[in-house]
């Protein structure tokens, strides 16, 4: 790799941020009606102006490179920034607000997501809201898919989860510790107790959410994932969960923190075990994260917060 020369674009840093994205050269080119030519040549010209590889190509597409994973992170702030200058001196409407979440099945998660689409004020944004396995979530941070991930750990998990985000150059940051309640329909009969005991659930279904290839139990989006339980289903979404739980009598162990709005026909039933859960969101260590990122950490906290439960950090 040639020596850095001086002299960056904002050209060559929005083509970058959008050849990231698309995790392709030419589907980036496209996107920006520029020939792939003239795209290869702008990202091989700022490698070459950066002195460092940012880019690993290969026939399917590219990847970011440890340094192209900075890179971008300080990239997206620069544009970011102009763009705001630009809105505030030169007139320019508003740019396009680009926001990426990935979340484990979390109904205050989405509460927070829908308060920053109603607040941003912006004729254009481009946001992302993906539940997923807790896998993927992790995927999703490191790969730049999602600027923030949001998952849960405890003593049973803390290790495993520590080290794959440890590999993966994230960061677990504390938001609340949660104490462990059940998910059922307001028709199921302990819907009325005031707390339930694991002797109380041998009988009904257990819903839990599928880790797909990654089924272990360190990465199980619910706790007490190893005791064993008469009858299981496994699901992929929020939705067909709670279906579940309406139609089968079914439950699942989770935070206590659900939206009357967003989940009217469910409610959380505290289940008396010594066990803490501790929700958490994740990012990159190495970059600073956007204005829409943090925006939507402090909806997160104030939507917790209205529950009654104390915000770490």
């Amino acid at each position: 790799m040639a020596q850095g020369s001086s002299g960056l674009t904002l050209q060559q840093l929005r083509y970058f941020i959008e050849v990231a994205a698309e995790g392709s050269i030419s589907a980036a080119a496209d996107l920006l009606y520029v020939a792939q030519p003239t795209m290869s040549a702008a990202m091989k010209d700022l490698e070459a102006r950066v002195g460092r590889a940012l880019l690993v190509r290969s026939a399917r597409g590219v990847t970011l490179t440890v340094d192209g994973t900075e890179f971008l992170g300080y990239a997206r702030q620069v544009v970011e920034q102009v763009a705001l200058l630009e809105q505030r001196y030169l007139g320019r409407p508003p740019s396009r607000r680009l926001l990426g979440v990935s979340a484990q099945h979390y109904s205050f998660a989405v509460d927070a997501f829908v308060r920053v689409v109603k607040a941003i004020g912006a004729a254009e944004y481009e946001f992302s809201l993906r539940e997923t396995r807790t896998w993927d979530i992790i995927e999703d941070v490191r790969t730049l898919r999602s600027e923030i991930g949001i998952l849960y750990r405890n003593e049973f998990n803390g290790r495993v989860i520590d080290k794959l985000l440890r590999d993966a150059g994230l960061v677990f940051h504390p938001l609340f510790l949660a104490e462990p309640h059940i998910f059922i329909s307001r028709g199921n009969p302990l819907a009325s107790r005031a707390h339930v005991t694991l002797d109380d659930l041998a009988d009904l279904p257990r819903l839990t959410f599928d880790q797909g290839a990654n089924n272990s139990f360190y990465l199980s989006e619910e706790i007490l994932s190893t005791l064993s339980s008469a009858q299981e289903i496994r699901v992929s979404d929020r939705a067909t969960i709670f279906n579940l739980m309406i139609g089968l009598g079914g439950y699942t162990i989770s935070t206590g923190i659900i939206s009357d709005e967003l989940d009217p026909e469910i409610v959380a039933i505290p289940l008396a075990v010594d066990e803490r859960i501790e929700i958490g969101w994740i990012d990159h260590a190495a970059i600073p994260l956007t204005e829409q990122a943090q925006r939507y950490l402090e909806e997160v906290r104030a939507v917790v917060a209205e529950f009654g439960v104390e915000v770490l950090g």
